[in-house]
């Protein structure tokens, strides 16, 4: 099997499980904030990601997923971007450099 970078491997038995995701039936720009978004209005955007997430079929896998390949950006897996943060500082992870 042929990896890529980072050790991702495009294989349908390794990646199949996003096809079933709830969020490919939902506006993609839900789990993405705009530059500069915060407060209520990024609360509110992130909470109705969250719930398109808490009925995912495929919420363990994405959740896994992005815990392990460091998706900084969007919600995944039922995470908010600070979620996660939290998770990979109580792992005892540093975050990526954002800017590059």
């Amino acid at each position: 099997m042929t990896h890529t970078a980072q050790g991702l491997s495009p294989s349908v038995q390794v990646w199949g499980w996003q096809v079933r995701g709830a969020c490919r039936q939902a506006d993609p720009e839900l789990f993405f904030h705009p530059e500069l978004e915060r407060g209520a209005a990024r609360h509110r955007r992130d909470a109705a990601a969250l719930a398109i997430c808490a009925e995912c079929p495929v919420l363990r896998q994405c959740r896994e997923h992005v815990l392990a390949h460091r998706e900084n950006y969007g919600v995944w897996g039922g995470l908010t971007e600070e979620q996660r943060e939290q998770a990979w500082s109580r792992r005892g992870e540093r975050r990526l450099d954002r800017a590059g």
